[in-house]
């Protein structure tokens, strides 16, 4: 769950009074700690309310009021916003805290609402499309969400790690000299699929399956080499990565690690893949490269 953890005025912050620099080393601790724990998602300060401003809407009227406000109690001097595990784990984080005022002060705890908090009003479609918003926020560009049908790839297949996905390239350098000679090839697309995936304790020591294929209308007559993966139909995030091609593990990272958790949907249990349309050129490395996540009904 994420919650946004709410530093409220008082008479110093209203008054500007800036913090002093033992009391800047100590937060500064502190959010290195946060940090570590994987719980900050964001943290910041904020000025006093004299430099702010407040608009009233009334109907069709809009009213600005400039600051200062005079309900100190009501107003905020700062914000964190962290990804915990439950209120309870929030308020120990708290309790850690530097007092972030000179004087006696308030943090408030408040939970961010989740698009699973809406209830049905929340439509799948309306699910994706602040999944889309959350996409280009993190520089991922517009995602298409749609229904992909079977396919049935066959082509080279080898078993990696995290750390040893590096040498993927060097399976598709292999498999290149195959296309155009493949039995039952159905299309002009080529395929990228991560499939058969063990995760390790902290993710880094994963281990998977990675076919450089393309599409068949049946296995039978493939060289001896090569394996195959059936893909059934699902609905998919198709992401367009339209930076050079090596640099598509960093974005598939991204769209695991940081989109797909705060994203509202999950992820199916089945294979992903890259999709490398005739758009793609192997020279340049640009043109013609998605990336499909197979998702939850």
């Amino acid at each position: 769950m994420k919650v946004m953890v709410i530093v409220k005025a008082s008479k110093g912050s209203e008054a500007d009074e800036m913090p002093s620099e033992q009391l800047l080393t100590d937060m500064g601790r502190f959010n290195e700690e946060l940090v570590k724990a994987g719980v900050l998602l964001a943290a910041e300060g904020l000025h006093p309310s004299s430099k702010g401003a407040r608009i009233r809407f009334s109907g069709k009227g809009r009213i600005v009021t400039d600051g200062p406000f005079a309900e100190t109690k009501a107003l905020i001097a700062g914000f964190w916003l962290w990804k915990v595990k439950s209120m309870e784990e929030a308020v120990e984080w708290v309790k850690r805290c530097p007092n972030p005022m000179f004087e006696d002060s308030d943090i408030e705890i408040r939970p961010v609402f989740s698009g699973d908090d809406f209830g049905a009003e929340f439509t799948p479609e309306l699910h994706e499309q602040e999944a889309a918003r959350r996409a280009l926020s993190l520089d991922l560009g517009q995602p298409r969400f749609e229904d992909g049908r079977e396919l049935l790839i066959a082509g080279l297949n080898a078993r990696y790690t995290r750390q040893t996905g590096s040498k993927i390239p060097e399976q598709w350098w292999r498999f290149v000299p195959h296309l155009g000679k493949i039995p039952g090839h159905i299309g002009n697309d080529t395929y990228g699929v991560c499939w058969n995936l063990t995760p390790g304790q902290d993710g880094s020591d994963c281990e998977f399956d990675y076919l450089s294929g393309v599409e068949v209308s049946a296995t039978e007559g493939l060289p001896a080499d090569f394996q195959h993966v059936r893909i059934p139909a699902h609905r998919y995030a198709a992401f367009s990565h339209t930076k050079h091609v090596s640099q598509i593990a960093a974005t598939i990272d991204t769209i695991w690690s940081k989109w797909l958790p705060d994203s509202g949907l999950h992820a199916a249990n089945s294979p992903a893949f890259e999709r490398y349309t005739p758009e793609f050129n192997p020279e340049t490395g640009f043109g013609g490269t998605e990336i499909w996540l197979p998702l939850q009904a």
